[in-house]
């Protein structure tokens, strides 16, 4: 019995009959009924019923059928394994990353470069991208990779998320700006920000998507003045009394070099979530399985909460 014989016979199953299968095997059809016939004889039994215009499985070819499927997966899966430790990976891993993604704290060029040093012959795609379009681009399998914000929506079975940074938001002002009187001890609530003027990232962002289901939750739709791609620029845009910035927490050596004013948002306290997501529902090609492992051991560090209630 050989592998190939196991591949002919599934393939026969799934199209149905033996001209279709030896169309997308590219054999010629007796050749492929020979292989059957021969792979019959050796086990014994008939694996399928021969009609004049269809094929169907035997009882016994049933039975068999789940045991080829397994072995000619474990086959693949033997070279895929072969292919990673022998560093003979090809192909092509496509990798997107939300715009701005946290260039300064994670090493993402750094990571792809080294991948490209062990693994020169996988070409590597990277597109920048907001994070609903990124995860409606895993959903769909035109993307292996995503570094990406969660939104807190729900998402699909099958996907897996790995978070590897969480931190709370914070609302920023001029730092001349006069003290508000919703304003208590550094801190503002979610209501309280309903009839303010503010400066977002932009839609479909992970970030965005979190604060404006607090803000529906607390039964109102915030009055968008401003948006942007970079934190950085909606604390400029803050710091010339445009608006209030919604943005990740800052540190107060952060806050004073971008001349702002930073407020802990409560009542809740909105976490955001940078997260590595791809398909668990499926096997990843060998060349991403291998970055996707890189990536995770390089970022895997940096996962903190700075909040001090749950999510």
């Amino acid at each position: 019995m050989e592998l190939r014989q196991l591949r002919y016979f599934v393939t026969v199953v799934d199209e149905g009959g033996f001209t279709r299968a030896a169309e997308r095997l590219h054999l010629a059809q007796p050749g492929l009924s020979t292989q059957i016939r021969q792979l019959e004889r050796e086990l014994g039994q008939p694996l399928l019923d021969r009609g004049a215009r269809t094929v169907t499985l035997t009882e016994i070819g049933a039975a068999v059928l789940e045991h080829a499927r397994a072995a000619l997966a474990a086959a693949d899966r033997i070279g895929e394994t072969v292919q990673e430790f022998t560093g003979l990976l090809r192909g092509q891993v496509r990798l997107g990353m939300i715009s701005g993604a946290a260039f300064e704290m994670f090493d993402v060029a750094g990571v792809l470069a080294d991948f490209h040093h062990d693994h020169p012959q996988v070409g590597i795609s990277l597109t920048e991208d907001t994070t609903e379009r990124m995860l409606a681009a895993i959903e769909n399998d035109e993307l292996d990779i995503a570094l990406t914000g969660l939104t807190g929506a729900p998402i699909g079975s099958g996907v897996g998320v790995e978070v590897i940074l969480e931190t709370t938001l914070a609302a920023a002002v001029a730092r001349d700006a006069p003290v508000d009187p919703a304003e208590s001890a550094g801190t503002i609530a979610v209501a309280d920000l309903a009839d303010r003027r503010l400066i977002c990232l932009t839609r479909g962002t992970g970030l965005r998507g979190v604060f404006e289901r607090s803000c529906t939750a607390a039964g109102f739709t915030p009055d968008i003045a401003f948006e942007a791609a970079a934190p950085p620029f909606l604390l400029e845009l803050a710091a010339r009394g445009l608006g209030t910035a919604i943005v990740p927490a800052l540190t107060l050596a952060e806050a004073a070099n971008f001349a702002v004013r930073t407020l802990d948002i409560v009542a809740p306290r909105i976490h955001g979530r940078l997260a590595l997501v791809w398909r668990t529902d499926r096997p990843l090609n060998p060349a991403a399985k291998v970055l996707l492992g890189q990536l995770r051991i390089a970022f895997g560090g940096h996962t903190a909460d700075t909040g001090d209630d749950p999510a």
